[in-house]
């Protein structure tokens, strides 16, 4: 029975007209109702994104932010358009932020509401920024499209890029990132361009069926969504065909165990407590079996003392690392001189010697260092100590019985092709982490999320330990072999697969292609989409 609705004289009977109906309604609100249909349609949108992975969704949110757009009287409306969309985005899919904050709140209550909301009313302004330079192009054809797309996209990028160490979460492009087929195969693409590339494919499949709703024929209407059909279809075929190889072989003697010790967090350090912390989690090391692995893989700050300095630490550590193999394991270092810091990795054997040491790199605003602190004068919300060092940059540690290891700490794995040190590649990465912070909520499955994907982008298997979860060893392609889930206290035994043979065109060549990706869709929205 044909839909049957009736709009100033004209009735709608066939699925074209729907959707124009739906477009030029939409298009067409004022007032809180257009507010109330943006939030809404960027609050729909958000359930893509991990842990829920509703990539459907994707289909209904930004046709109608685009409907919305060519609604627009004028370049204003269509950027309020875009940050009402965004804000109701990133509220729900960040909400999580705030949680540190209640570890003290009695000092950091006055930031719940700038976490909240504050973060995501900054992060819309991009998007908004990308709705109203799509106004700008004349409407017909898919050039709007196009050009919002590149837009989105480069300022996606820019935010990864941002200072103070940038923000690149909640990319369009993670919302693939789950278990299963058709999802992971689609994710294998970051081997080719990154989650950027990812992101700006994303983008474009799910805003070009809102050429259904312009004027035109049907013919003509088809050939936009029909090309970025095709253009997912040979994604996910060509991932299909890079899992069908089965899975990654794994490397004899490389047995790990992961001590996943679900430690409870405090709002200010103290020895006892560090002392504490270390010895439930060296119980746990040394359960049946912890001396027969090559290594031991314990999370970020897991001997919270300067292992450097602390010789005691350093026996406490050897008398649970592996004979012949060792402990790697997240802690502080302290400089030789002076009050400096680093949140480290170190890898210590069984005699207690310090093998080597990595430091972090990206430190997270507020958590780890107060940016202008001469101006913000309140201690960090996770740690009130000095603030920390930042690190020489990704850095590879050479290790007994194990192929040679890249060392990330935490937030350090949500940016892509930072991850590893390409002139001395290693062959596995290890992330120690800590989202306790966060509880059970959906934050540390999203960092969980990210994080595999840079095991897909550079063609490296990668173990993670987290303090609270999740815990896991992940091969090459992304697929989870084995897993702690987020709460638990326990441990973890498994074998490290091998590397891929060849570095991923993605580890060469970095954002380069992705780069090519925004020219090549400019010049379509110059030249070839006119008519399209």
């Amino acid at each position: 029975m044909p839909f049957d609705i009736g709009v100033a004289g004209d009735t709608v009977t066939n699925p074209h007209s729907q959707l124009r109906w739906i477009a030029t309604r939409l298009g067409g609100l004022a007032g809180w109702r257009r507010w109330l249909a943006g939030l809404l349609l960027g609050l729909v949108t958000a359930a893509a994104m991990p842990p829920l992975n509703l990539v459907p969704i994707l289909w209904i949110g930004f046709p109608g932010l685009m409907w919305l757009i060519d609604g627009a009287r004028t370049r204003r409306q269509a950027a309020g358009d875009g940050w009402r969309f965004a804000f109701g985005f990133f509220v729900p899919v960040l909400y999580w932020t705030t949680l540190s904050l209640f570890v003290d709140i009695a000092q950091f209550w006055m930031l719940v509401p700038a976490a909240l909301f504050g973060l995501p009313a900054f992060l819309a302004l991009g998007p908004a920024a990308a709705a109203g330079i799509a106004r700008s192009i004349p409407a017909g054809g898919s050039r709007r499209i196009l050009v919002f797309v590149v837009a989105m996209s480069a300022l996606d990028w820019g935010r990864g890029h941002a200072p103070f160490g940038g923000f690149p979460w909640a990319l369009m492009g993670y919302a693939w990132s789950a278990d299963g087929l058709p999802l992971l195969a689609v994710l294998q693409s970051t081997a080719l361009f990154g989650i950027y590339g990812l992101t700006l494919v994303t983008l474009l499949v799910a805003c070009l069926p809102a050429r259904l709703g312009q004027p035109g024929t049907s013919d003509q209407l088809l050939r936009s969504p029909v090309l970025g059909v095709l253009l997912l279809a040979s994604l996910g075929i060509w991932g299909g065909l890079r899992l069908s190889s089965g899975p990654d072989p794994l490397i004899d003697g490389a047995r790990l165990r992961i001590v996943q010790p679900n430690n409870p967090q405090l709002a200010e350090w103290s020895p006892q407590v560090a002392a504490e912390d270390a010895a439930r989690l060296l119980t746990l090391a040394v359960q049946p079996g912890g001396h027969q692995v090559a290594a031991q893989i314990w999370p970020e700050a897991a001997i919270d003392f300067f292992i450097n300095r602390d010789a005691e630490a350093r026996a406490a550590v050897g008398r649970a690392a592996p004979v012949g193999g060792v402990a790697i394991f997240g802690t502080m270092r302290a400089g030789d001189h002076g009050d400096e810091a680093w949140n480290s990795v170190a890898a210590v054997d069984a005699t207690g010697r310090l093998l080597g040491t990595y430091d972090k790199v990206h430190l997270v605003p507020f958590g780890e260092y107060i940016p202008l602190r001469s101006i913000l004068r309140f201690s960090q919300i996770v740690t009130q100590r000095l603030d920390f060092a930042t690190g020489p940059g990704p850095g590879t540690l050479v290790l007994p019985n194990l192929p040679p290891v890249s060392p990330i700490i935490c937030y350090e794995a949500i940016f892509p092709h930072t991850v590893v040190d390409e002139a001395n590649r290693p062959g596995w990465i290890v992330n120690v982490t800590n989202d306790a912070w966060f509880g059970t909520s959906i934050g540390p499955r999203q960092h969980f999320a990210i994080t595999r994907v840079r095991a897909v982008e550079e063609g490296l298997p990668l173990v993670r330990a987290g303090n609270s979860g999740i815990s896991a060893i992940i091969d090459p392609h992304g697929r989870v072999l084995s897993r702690l889930d987020l709460g638990r206290r326990g441990i973890l035994d498994g074998i490290l697969p091998q590397a891929l043979p060849r570095a991923t065109p993605y580890a060469r060549c970095g954002d380069a292609i992705y780069a090519a990706m925004l020219v090549i869709l400019l010049i379509a929205a110059r030249l070839g989409f006119r008519r399209v």
